[in-house]
């Protein structure tokens, strides 16, 4: 069997799913180097899952490792940097979300990947989760008609890395962390129509104490096809992780919830931590997901862009859908800031997408 040789810039939370996923599902690829700026935390990630080669130099992982991809798990500050370095050494490129911080940044990383003749895979995982491919194809069968609003809900009470908390590092709160999934996925449900406007309301309500970012955001989205989308995103929602859509249309309507259907009811006294669940929100009864990884649909994302890789076939989620997310997160907190409709296209250049919520006169 051939196998592509992959190098994973990252050791932390979302490098962890990817291991497994790679491990589990992905025969077909091979990871031989990982990368953390930390080589203690690199070292220990190498051994963890049998890794030949580590590196704490992001510049000698994708020079020194033989790798065919880079598989990108790093803070959101640095997509841009890793991108940039991997397409000018030739490497095919996936990447977590979102693409990057700000639209010039997504820019170049689209250029440079062009421009070296290698892949850019946008790692929208809703995009390929299997109970909401359930959903898409009902709808492309005309199970419900003429599709005119989608929902999509993400929360929980908080990441569990500090970065993101970081507005320096992150560009943004919990629309730069889980908002980009439901915008991604409307525009995947709906076949990338254009947008017509964005209007938002957010606001800082738990985390107040360890960050600047908003920890509560409601998006609505205004599709030139006159669908209206809804996306609900928090850090703010106590008893574990939420993820939810909801499909409405003229001859019926659809909800799917990504974990409840695979879950163990569970009751703990003191609480446990499993995956994405911390053990502060697993206190009473609580609903432990099964298979979540399988569920939130990354190993089928990484399986699809080893299969572009092998058969030179264009992913089907881009780079330039990635940017396209960015730009509706760019109004999203535009609309926030300024207390309207933002319409598209929006490009003001600042320094991060959140300025446009904290200094509305920037926009």
């Amino acid at each position: 069997m051939q196998r592509t040789k992959i190098a994973i810039l990252g050791a932390g939370f979302i490098t962890d799913i990817h291991m497994e996923s790679y491990h589990r599902f992905i025969p077909e690829a091979e990871v031989v180097a990982v990368y953390a700026r930390n080589p203690e935390k690199a070292k220990a990630f190498a051994e963890k899952y049998h890794i030949p080669a580590w590196f704490d130099s992001m510049d000698a992982t994708i020079r020194d490792s033989g790798c065919e991809v880079v598989d990108i798990c790093l803070p959101n500050y640095l997509h841009a940097e890793a991108t940039l370095k991997a397409a000018a050494a030739g490497k095919h490129i996936i990447i977590e979300k979102p693409l990057a911080v700000t639209l010039e940044e997504a820019d170049a990383m689209i250029a440079a990947c062009k421009k070296a003749k290698v892949k850019l895979m946008y790692a929208e995982e809703l995009c390929f989760a299997p109970k909401y491919e359930r959903v898409r194809q009902l709808v492309k069968e005309g199970a419900i008609g003429e599709v005119f609003m989608l929902k999509q809900s993400e929360k929980h009470s908080g990441p569990h890395t500090d970065w993101f908390y970081d507005i320096q590092y992150s560009g943004g709160g919990v629309l730069m962390d889980m908002g980009c999934h439901a915008i991604a996925w409307f525009r995947w449900m709906l076949n990338n129509p254009p947008i017509k406007s964005v209007y938002a309301s957010m606001s800082t309500v738990l985390h107040r104490h360890r960050t600047q970012g908003e920890d509560n955001s409601v998006v609505i989205i205004e599709f030139e096809n006159g669908v209206t989308a809804v996306a609900e995103n928090s850090w703010a929602k106590h008893g574990g992780m939420d993820d939810k859509s909801e499909v409405y249309g003229t001859g019926g309507v659809v909800y799917a919830d990504l974990f409840m259907g695979n879950a163990a009811i569970s009751y703990s006294k003191s609480g446990y931590g499993y995956a994405m669940e911390k053990a502060d929100t697993t206190i009473g009864w609580s609903f432990t997901v099964f298979e979540e990884v399988f569920n939130q649909g990354y190993p089928h994302e990484l399986k699809h862009f080893i299969e572009c890789v092998q058969q030179d076939k264009q992913p089907l989620v881009s780079g330039e859908d990635g940017r396209a997310v960015l730009e509706v997160i760019y109004a999203a907190y535009a609309s926030a800031g300024q207390g309207r409709k933002i319409a598209l296209p929006f490009s003001p250049v600042v320094s991060r997408p959140i300025d446009l919520w904290i200094h509305p006169q920037q926009s």
